[in-house]
């Protein structure tokens, strides 16, 4: 049986962002029940396949897979700060940067002129360069995930149970 009108807007709309809830109501679902109907239309095995079929055809189209996601952090996380600058400790022109470099590892580029004197008298003495880097430790933490590092887990499931002395009574949890 093949997805109903709404439920294929769901898919479509769920892979604008990943957020079942807010996929629900763009779908035309009403938003007071947004949230369970998210829940639900993930949990029907129609429209998981659905949302997994797109997922993996957005993935060949764009290229871009898990494989690509984890060369490129990988890359940036060994990207060399110092391929910015030249022999004297001068900041680089961008276009000299590496290419990983002015694609995301720098956030901005802060300049500011500096003068000496007021007036005519006014002489520029320098410029000073302030580079703004991107979260590198949380690539760091995006590839432990990936290569599933438990430090990096979000969750730790603990089993055993434990004792506890309330009020001079043992209780096992």
């Amino acid at each position: 049986m093949a997805l109903t009108p709404k439920q294929q807007r769901f898919v479509e709309e769920y892979l604008v962002d990943l957020n079942a809830t807010q996929a629900a109501i763009r779908a035309g679902y009403s938003p007071k029940t947004a949230e369970q109907q998210g829940s639900r239309l993930l949990g029907n095995a129609k429209v998981a396949a659905a949302v997994s079929e797109a997922q993996a055809a957005r993935s060949e189209r764009t290229e871009i897979t898990s494989d690509w996601v984890l060369t490129r952090l990988a890359d940036e996380a060994d990207a060399d700060l110092a391929d910015l600058y030249d022999e004297g400790m001068n900041l680089k022109p961008v276009h000299d940067w590496p290419e990983i470099w002015r694609k995301g590892l720098v956030a901005g580029v802060d300049v500011e002129e500096l003068f000496e004197g007021r007036g005519e008298d006014r002489e520029r003495i320098g410029t000073v360069r302030k580079l703004k880097l991107s979260d590198r430790v949380r690539r760091i933490e995006l590839i432990g995930k990936h290569v599933n590092v438990q430090a990096f887990r979000e969750q730790v499931n603990a089993t055993g149970s434990i004792t506890v002395n309330l009020e001079g009574k043992d209780a096992e949890l």
